[in-house]
């Protein structure tokens, strides 16, 4: 049985709550980005999500959430401050605080919570990292604030905050479906080696979103998602990269290059430049190049960087651990 009080409005029974062991102070947790190996949607449903049938990667670019025990007298107010990073909101329109106050909630907690966010995963880039920060923040305030949920609970919660919440938590390879946040592991074997190019504007996901949809009526034919193809889960068991190459897929990257058509020009750079194949990660704009090697991945970085296409280039393997308490 789930521990979780019933939260406003989804019809939930209240069970009872757990019991709070927290004694720490201070817990510090990591939770890595993503990079979408494929990605397929369907029509809106009634309810206005587009179903997904999605592969996600986590990559080594970490969101950094420290949660910080408040003195008696803080009246549980949930803060949130930028310790490095891109300027981004600190009150509720952040998801890191959005899921602190949403499991206080679901657990009865009355205290209040300091946050302290580092960011490394691009800001509207298609790589979910606000979702990594609202996973980071539910697992370090369960665990400052002893509430004791369990893994399949968190990511319960994670899916009220978002479709791409739930995937930080877990990490890894995973397939996604539905929202894209039901999941399920896949198997992988070695390490990739990825380079990102980044852009000045982020691209707003619902615009994207929009903007496939146009692109779909305008075909006169409603979208519908396509399973994973079988060579990339074989690509994935094989550790073979460059099959893994050919058979990434983005529903959404002809959306993202009408909006932003100067993407296709970074796209040709980074094959040009040695990446076995270039894709736009998510809904843009970030491009993700996939390449054979660290060598590769050096001088893709580099002429991505020196071509003035592009507003920064990051380099980082995966997969990797998702979040996770750390010393």
């Amino acid at each position: 049985m789930s521990h979780l009080r019933a939260i406003p409005g989804t019809g939930d029974e209240p069970p009872r709550q757990p019991s709070r062991s927290g004694t720490a102070t201070t817990v510090r947790v990591e939770a890595p980005g993503k990079v979408n190996l494929f990605l397929s949607c369907g029509a809106p449903g009634a309810d206005g999500y587009h179903p997904l049938t999605t592969v996600f990667q986590a990559v080594r670019l970490i969101e950094t959430v420290t949660a910080r025990r408040q003195a008696r007298d803080a009246h549980g107010a949930i803060t949130l401050t930028l310790e490095e990073g891109p300027a981004v909101p600190t009150d509720e329109r952040n998801l890191a605080v959005r899921a602190a106050r949403l499991l206080a909630e679901a657990t009865g907690v009355t205290e209040g919570v300091d946050l302290l966010l580092r960011k490394r995963v691009p800001v509207a880039g298609g790589m979910a990292g606000g979702s990594a920060d609202a996973a980071a923040a539910l697992l370090a305030c369960n665990t400052l604030w002893g509430t004791g949920l369990e893994a399949t609970e968190l990511i319960e919660l994670a899916a009220r905050l978002g479709a791409d919440v739930p995937f930080p938590l877990v990490g890894a390879t995973a397939l996604g479906q539905g929202r894209g946040d039901r999941l399920s592991p896949l198997m992988t074997r070695g390490t990739y080696q990825w380079v990102f190019a980044l852009q000045n504007r982020g691209l707003s996901t619902p615009k994207v979103f929009r903007r496939f949809d146009e692109l779909a009526a305008g075909r006169g034919a409603a979208p519908a998602t396509e399973p994973v193809p079988e060579r990339m889960t074989a690509a994935l068991r094989a550790g073979d990269t460059a099959a893994l190459a050919a058979a990434l897929h983005n529903d959404l990257a002809p959306a993202a290059l009408s909006l932003r058509p100067e993407l296709a020009r970074v796209i040709a750079l980074a094959q040009d430049a040695g990446a076995l194949r270039a894709i736009i990660s998510g809904s843009g704009p970030t491009v993700a190049a996939l390449v054979p090697d660290a060598a590769t991945a050096q001088a893709v970085a580099q002429a991505l960087d020196h071509s003035g296409a592009c507003a920064g280039v990051l380099r980082a393997d995966a997969p990797v651990a998702g979040a996770r308490v750390v010393g």
